[in-house]
């Protein structure tokens, strides 16, 4: 990663601190807004581990209070992170990254460990034109 793209993640990382200390019912100033409106606290972004297409950028952000009718309403939520938010945080990574991946979950996981009392949602992009597009699993 380039100078440039640690400073870029440092900056989502001190947004991922302060709207991490937020309540629920009261999203912080500078949190990340999603067409539902919930409250949506980044947690971090894996970049070690390849994706299905080589090099990944995983955004793991938690929804407090998500659960399986939310199924929805994430999909447009995940399509907003990914394209205003995740991609910006993308130029300048090396490797570049093939894919992007946002994982919603409702309370903070450890990253690959299973934890099926935890409502997660996962969706993978491909890379277009600067825009992110949804790739089957």
């Amino acid at each position: 990663m380039n100078a440039r793209a640690y400073s870029r993640l440092a900056v989502f990382l001190a947004a991922t601190s302060a709207v991490a200390a937020c309540q629920e019912d009261a999203p912080a100033e500078g949190s990340i807004g999603v067409p539902s409106g919930r409250n949506v606290q980044p947690l971090d972004v894996i970049t070690n581990v390849p994706g299905t297409a080589g090099a990944a950028a995983r955004f793991r952000i938690v929804v407090p209070g998500l659960d399986e009718d939310d199924l929805e309403a994430s999909a447009a939520d995940m399509q907003a992170l990914c394209d205003d938010h995740a991609i910006p945080l993308t130029v300048g990574m090396v490797p570049a990254p093939q894919q992007i991946i946002i994982t919603l979950m409702a309370s903070e996981v450890p990253f690959g460990q299973p934890s099926p009392d935890v409502v997660q949602f996962f969706e993978t992009y491909g890379i277009e034109d600067g825009a992110c597009v949804v790739e089957p699993f």
